[in-house]
C-alpha cells in the first residue's frame, strides 16, 4: 500500500485534525481538506488511494461531491463519514459507488480497517486497468485478418474450419496464428485466451463454450493439403 494517498474531507477542524493525527505515521500520505471546494480543486483521480468524505457539510455536501467526482471520471473509492448515519443517505451513497459508510464516533481499528480495504480495492482496480491497457496495445498490433483469425481461435475452431470460413488456405491460418501468438506474447492457446479475456471481463466466454477451457492448439489440424498460402 505504498505511495497511496488518503484524502480526508471534513468541515469540522477538530475532526479533521483528529483523523489526520490517527493516520499520521502510516504507510499512506494524508491530504486533509476543510472544505469540499478545496478538495475538488486539488483532487487528482490519477493518484492511488481513497477518499474519507464527510457526508454532512454546508454548501456542497458529501453526496454532491460524490456526483462531481463521478463527472470527473474518478474511480477512487469513497468512504462516507457522518454523525447522523441516516439510512436513506447511506443507501444513496452506496448506490452511487461509495465503498463504505462509517458512523461517528468510530474506533481507530474501524477507521484503519475500512481505509485498508478501500485502498486494496483501488489497487486491484488500477492493476486490472493497466493489464487491460497492455492487452489493448498488443491487440492493436494485429492486422484485420489476424483479428478475424483470433476470434475463431478463441471459439476453439481448428485451422481447417477457420480456413474454410474465411476462404483462405490452411497454411495461411497457421501463419496468422503464429503471428498472433508472438504479438500477444502468449505461449499456449490457453494463455492467449486468458490474455484476451482480461480485456473482455464484461463479456466473458460462457462456461461450456468451446473457447472457455480448450486449448485452441489442441485442435490444430495437421492436414497440409498442399494449397498455396494466399
Amino acid at each position: 500500500m505504498e505511495n497511496c494517498v488518503v484524502f480526508v474531507v471534513d468541515d469540522d477542524p477538530g475532526q479533521l485534525k483528529a483523523v489526520s493525527r490517527t493516520l499520521a505515521g502510516r504507510s499512506w500520505e494524508v491530504r486533509a481538506f476543510g472544505s469540499p471546494e478545496a478538495f475538488l480543486d486539488a483532487f487528482d483521480p490519477g493518484v492511488p488511494g481513497c477518499i474519507l468524505l464527510d457526508l454532512r457539510m454546508p454548501g456542497v455536501d458529501g453526496l454532491a461531491v460524490q456526483e462531481r467526482l463521478a463527472a470527473m471520471g474518478s474511480k477512487t473509492p469513497v468512504i462516507f463519514v457522518t454523525a447522523y448515519g441516516d439510512v436513506p443517505s447511506a443507501v444513496s451513497a452506496m448506490r452511487s459507488g461509495a465503498v463504505d459508510f462509517l458512523e461517528k464516533p468510530f474506533s481507530t481499528d474501524q477507521l484503519l480497517g475500512r481505509i485498508e480495504h478501500a485502498i486494496e480495492q483501488d489497487q486491484k482496480r488500477r492493476r486490472t486497468a493497466e493489464e487491460r491497457a497492455l492487452v489493448e496495445k498488443r491487440l492493436a498490433l494485429l492486422t484485420p485478418r489476424e483479428r478475424e483469425v483470433l476470434d475463431h481461435v478463441l471459439a476453439g475452431e481448428p485451422n481447417k474450419r477457420i480456413a474454410a470460413t474465411l476462404g483462405i488456405a490452411q497454411r495461411t491460418v497457421e501463419v496468422h496464428r503464429r503471428h498472433i501468438m508472438r504479438k500477444m506474447q502468449a505461449d499456449t492457446g490457453i494463455q492467449l485466451a486468458r490474455i484476451v479475456l482480461t480485456r473482455r471481463t464484461r463479456n466473458p466466454i460462457p462456461k461450456g463454450h468451446p473457447g472457455s477451457t480448450r486449448d485452441p492448439n489442441r485442435d490444430r489440424d495437421n492436414d497440409h493439403s498442399g494449397h498455396a498460402p494466399r
